[in-house]
């Protein structure tokens, strides 16, 4: 979050098998409220649409456990809450398999100045482990896009 201080730039997030962990993990940082804008905790599918934006068409096609919907996710966030960066998780935590998705299987994706960027990650652990690894996860995931952006002029 330093990082995001030196630079100038903000924030957000949304999340879906995090539930707020994110935002929560976040917001524990001193300091945070001149960079962090506010999340928004889209668990139901329809929210995903109606809150961050994302397409009714690809969630109807791919379902909210996709690299795609991560993305799109991540642009909401950014959108939504006029932020220069957002952040989103999405995946399926257990303890059962969701729409033929596997319990482990999450995406992160972190939307910036420069573009987009999701990784697909293959956790394993029970529900809280794969959630508090997706989080880390995210955090990373922004870290290394932060680490890769050129500094705003």
């Amino acid at each position: 979050m330093h990082r995001l201080v030196d630079r100038h730039e903000t924030l957000a997030t949304a999340e879906s098998l995090t539930g707020g962990l994110v935002a929560s993990t976040v917001v524990e940082i001193p300091g945070v409220s001149s960079v962090y804008r506010g999340g928004l905790v889209v668990y139901a599918t329809d929210l995903k649409h109606a809150l961050a934006g994302v397409s009714e068409a690809l969630l109807e096609e791919r379902g909210p456990v996709d690299s795609d919907v991560a993305v799109a996710l991540a642009r909401g966030a950014r959108e939504r809450c006029s932020a220069d960066w957002g952040l989103a998780t999405t995946g399926v935590a257990g303890p059962e398999p969701q729409d033929g998705k596997p319990v482990g299987l999450v995406y992160v994706a972190c939307s910036g100045p420069g573009g987009d960027t999701v990784r697909e990650l293959k956790l394993d652990g029970n529900r809280a482990a794969i959630r508090t690894e997706s989080v880390t996860s995210a955090l990373q995931l922004l870290a290394d896009c932060l680490c890769e952006a050129p500094a705003p002029s």
